[in-house]
């Protein structure tokens, strides 16, 4: 490897160009949009009035109504009935058989909450390097076009020096365009990226409220004199406590 240079490797590379970094970020900035896209699309649709599907649900749960409450959660698309509707199918079993079901449906629905949001994260927290990394290449060519012509001397050097000036500035601002590309793909994902987990935050805060009232029914002591559960589309389910007595 006599006679190998790293530097002279790098320069030779920076003497490409920064235009392909640019094509990155835009590539980068055309997937990001598109997560930013199906996400809210998502996530709208699992948009309910919690408040109002709790209070209906607490209710029926006081009344015994196993069946009108799982009917309930059915009708709802948001995360917090799904994982509730899984423990209320489990309450037979007891209050830790319930609790460990919605642990374990809970964790599925936050995968799913959670998807794609990492590469948000990453172009967010990334981006900017990306586009440094470009104006630092053309900063590179820039010093590169400001040194003399080999053989040239004296006046023509000069003159040589003075006509490159104009390429030079020329070259770094292309460069900062770089800079700028990167902090223009950045800021949206990073804002995008703070705004979903927000949404999953309140998502999961809906959901630990729905599964507090099915653990607060299993955990009742009108559950422990309970008879055998009925099948109800596969899933066991409570007769309601008004038809046990």
């Amino acid at each position: 490897m006599h006679g190998f240079s790293l530097i002279k490797l790098f320069t030779s590379f920076a003497m490409m160009g920064a235009e392909w970094v640019m094509w990155v970020l835009i590539g980068l900035s055309f997937v990001s949009v598109s997560i930013m896209i199906e996400r809210a699309r998502y996530y709208r649709s699992l948009r309910d009035d919690l408040d109002g599907l709790a209070s209906r649900f607490e209710a029926l749960l006081r009344k015994g109504d196993l069946s009108g409450a799982a009917k309930a959660l059915r009708a709802s698309p948001s995360p917090a009935a799904l994982v509730a509707l899984s423990g209320l199918r489990e309450v037979s079993r007891g209050a830790d058989a319930a609790e460990c079901v919605m642990v374990s449906s809970l964790a599925r629905v936050r995968r799913e909450l959670e998807r794609r949001l990492a590469f948000l994260n990453t172009v967010g927290n990334n981006a900017p390097f990306v586009g440094l990394f470009g104006t630092v290449i053309g900063i590179i060519q820039a010093f590169d076009a400001l040194k003399p012509p080999a053989g040239v001397r004296g006046a023509a050097a000069a003159a040589a020096a003075a006509s490159a000036t104009g390429r030079v500035m020329g070259t770094i601002a292309e460069a900062l365009v770089a800079t700028a590309i990167g902090l223009l793909v950045a800021i949206p994902a990073v804002a995008a990226f703070n705004y979903f987990q927000r949404r999953i935050k309140s998502m999961l805060t809906d959901t630990e409220a729905l599964t507090q009232l099915v653990l607060a029914y299993a955990h009742a002591p009108a559950q422990a004199a309970h008879p055998a559960p009925a099948r109800i589309h596969g899933h066991a389910e409570i007769v309601p406590v008004a038809e046990a007595s």
